[in-house]
């Protein structure tokens, strides 16, 4: 919300962010770990609410501990207006009569654990048990009897108390709140579940406990119609109803909901950025670095740049985009108090209120959660965002892959850039860091459309795409994309070839041998689509085979297509079979295919069952390792040299050439044939 207003985009000046959480929540780091951000950026639109009922699923939070208290602390230390609703108006009279602060003390020194005791147990008990310890507590409550003992509320099940404390907290200006209110687990279920351990998986109560809740709450029922659980309404002249009908409209209506249509953007063509892609061709750069200069053009675009929100954890100068610090600044709600070490230089470190990147640092899920607030933003606010998140692809989909699902379920729309992909393309940084996974991942994730481009005329074509699918025409979609750090040539980019590319797959070049042996069909994905290339020359070139190289842009985009032709086929026998769009790509297509990528073979051999006769993969199975990237790739068996064998291996199965051809093209490409197998090593 402040981003929004502080770029200018929508006065959000009115609007507050409300969080309603648990005690056992506060466990996941998730839930705290970014609560200092708040406070720094002096978010005071932002209000947790904190239910503290001092239980977990199966037992306490802090048994032998105290959670309001260490959450209190802990938000405090933050620095976040800390609001605490501890105890009920039942309380107030014998808080007045502590002047020694002898019931403040007793309220202090006993353990969570203890008070969940309390909740079960009658009136006598904690007369005994809390007040029986002091003789003058006890004294203190000499006059109540033991059912008015037992009927001290908890502060947040006092609504005045509630609503004292939502006030105070929407009247902080500066910084962020948070109201920590103790309740019990189950209120007003009685014995069969208020603050008992089973209370979570309790379902239905039975008609002595019906006919209990109904009488603890005034519900005017009749004992004759309470074992039938008949849903009570207020009249609609009742202060109750009343209420109610001026809340919701005061809310915005009755039952809230997503608008079923969005504003759109007028998003940039392809014609429009042909331009860019003739300035790549021939040149020797990443698809990391056509991603982030794409990007950078795109922020210039009158109708859409405004809309554009870069997002990156920490890791700018790695992807090249520290130019974007000139053009568009950092954001930060406070402007820039210093003067940075580099601001002699032209790509200084540029902080300003109006910025456009959220530079989150080394926190991926931080990173991911300004994703989904702007992803959603079309429905949230009216106001439709782009963001374009570019990472180490490693640290996606296997580190943060519960938020990708809640952004999916969300219906965010957006760019994920798996930056450094390929287990054998990021060189020297070991196995935590590359990445030969991200894509097999994707393929759970409902709405994520996954593309692996080797060429800059490939990520254009898809990005272009992804804007057009998602910000004009409104769909549903998260693009996203594995770019490489590798440097290489650019081609050119083939006539005809948009729709293969956004499809999944297109045929990019025939080499011709004068051999008279079956053709190979060699598909290829990102960096190692050149590996392919150049296995199709030593195939020509040494062993006659004749090659259609592939490019596979997507392999889970051909699986979901052919996936939805083969079920509408299962679901309409009487009609003409549809036929996906690899089949029909592949129709006249023959010989022996083998595919290769730089992630692992589950990657590519999701599309077997489509291929006539199968297909042979080679993949990046394993751990990684810190070397050069000829090393990795052989270490791998993704270089041409294992690619043309594997090739030589499957025209060998079909009878087409003898066993003795693929040893001797063993011992001639120099591969050990004794080597360590990298899905095991």
């Amino acid at each position: 919300n402040k981003y929004l207003q502080d770029r200018g985009i929508k006065d959000t000046s009115a609007q507050h962010v409300w969080c309603f959480i648990g005690d056992g929540e506060c466990d996941e780091p998730e839930t705290l770990g970014a609560i200092s951000l708040a406070a720094r950026e002096g978010l005071d639109n932002l209000i947790f609410v904190i239910n503290c009922n001092l239980q977990r699923l199966d037992g306490p939070v802090r048994g032998n501990g105290k959670i309001i208290q260490e959450l209190e602390g802990v938000f405090r230390g933050a620095g976040w207006n800390v609001i605490k609703v501890i105890w009920g108006e039942e309380w107030d009279a014998l808080l007045a009569r502590d002047e020694k602060g002898l019931l403040v003390k007793r309220m202090g020194e006993v353990v969570d654990g203890q008070y969940q005791k309390y909740v079960v147990m009658p009136g006598g008990y904690i007369r005994d048990h809390f007040f029986g310890d002091d003789p003058e507590l006890a004294e203190m409550v000499s006059h109540l009897s033991d059912e008015k003992i037992k009927k001290l509320r908890r502060g947040g099940h006092d609504p005045e108390k509630v609503y004292a404390a939502y006030k105070a907290a929407l009247d902080c200006k500066g910084r962020p709140s948070v109201v920590i209110a103790k309740t019990i687990k189950g209120y007003g279920l009685g014995e069969v579940g208020e603050g008992r351990n089973v209370t979570h998986q309790q379902k239905k109560l039975n008609e002595e406990e019906l006919r209990a809740f109904r009488s603890r709450f005034g519900i005017p029922i009749s004992d004759d119609e309470v074992s039938k659980a008949p849903f009570y309404r207020p009249a609609d002249d009742s202060p109750e109803m009343k209420y109610l009908r001026e809340r919701r409209a005061a809310l915005g209506g009755s039952v809230p909901g997503r608008p079923k249509t969005h504003p759109t953007l007028k998003t940039p063509k392809l014609a429009d950025y042909m331009g860019f892609i003739e300035k790549s061709t021939g040149r020797e750069v990443s698809t990391t670095t056509g991603v982030v200069t794409l990007m950078a053009s795109l922020l210039k675009d009158k109708s859409i740049g405004k809309n554009i929100v870069p997002i990156v954890p920490d890791e700018s100068r790695t992807f090249g985009m520290d130019p974007l610090f000139k053009q568009c600044g950092i954001y930060a709600h406070s402007g820039q108090l210093y003067e940075p070490v580099d601001s002699d230089q032209v790509l200084y470190y540029r902080e300003a209120k109006d910025g456009q990147i959220l530079e989150e640092g080394i926190t991926e899920a931080g990173s991911m959660s300004s994703f989904i607030a702007a992803g959603t933003s079309y429905s949230s606010h009216g106001t439709p965002m782009i963001p374009m998140f570019i990472y180490y692809s490693m640290f996606g989909f296997q580190r943060i892959g519960d938020l990708i699902w809640a952004a999916c379920d969300a219906r965010a729309r957006g760019f994920l850039l798996g930056g450094t992909a390929g287990r054998t393309t990021l060189a020297g940084e070991g196995l935590q860091h590359q990445d030969g996974n991200s894509q097999l991942f994707a393929i759970a994730y409902p709405t994520v459309r996954a593309y692996d481009p080797a060429f800059v005329y490939e990520s254009t074509v898809i990005m272009l795409d992804g804007m057009e699918r998602m910000y004009s025409k409104g769909e549903d979609w998260i693009y996203y994309i594995t770019v490489y750090n590798e440097n290489y040539e650019m081609p050119a980019m083939p006539k005809g070839c948009e729709e293969g590319i956004l499809r999944g797959i297109y045929r990019l070049r025939d080499v011709e041998a004068s051999g008279p042996l079956p053709r190979a069909q060699l598909f290829g994905s990102g960096a190692i689509l050149r590996e392919v290339i150049r296995a199709a020359d030593l195939l020509a070139e040494h062993w006659g085979v004749s090659s259609t190289i592939w490019s596979v842009t997507s392999w889970k985009e051909l699986r979901r297509e052919a996936l939805a032709s083969r079920r509408w086929n299962m679901l309409h026998p009487d009609t003409k079979p549809k036929v996906s769009f690899l089949e029909e790509t592949l129709l006249n297509s023959s010989g022996v295919f083998v595919a290769a990528s730089d992630h692992v073979r589950a990657v590519p051999e999701q599309l077997d069952p489509w291929i006539p006769g199968g297909l042979f993969v080679l993949g990046t199975d394993g751990f990684g390792r810190s070397e050069t990237r000829a090393p990795l790739r052989r270490h791998f068996e993704v270089d041409a040299e294992c690619i043309a064998i594997a090739t030589l291996s499957r025209l060998a199965a079909t009878g087409a050439i003898g066993t003795h051809v693929v040893a001797e093209a063993i011992r001639k490409l120099g591969v050990n044939p004794e080597k360590i197998d990298a899905a095991s090593a």
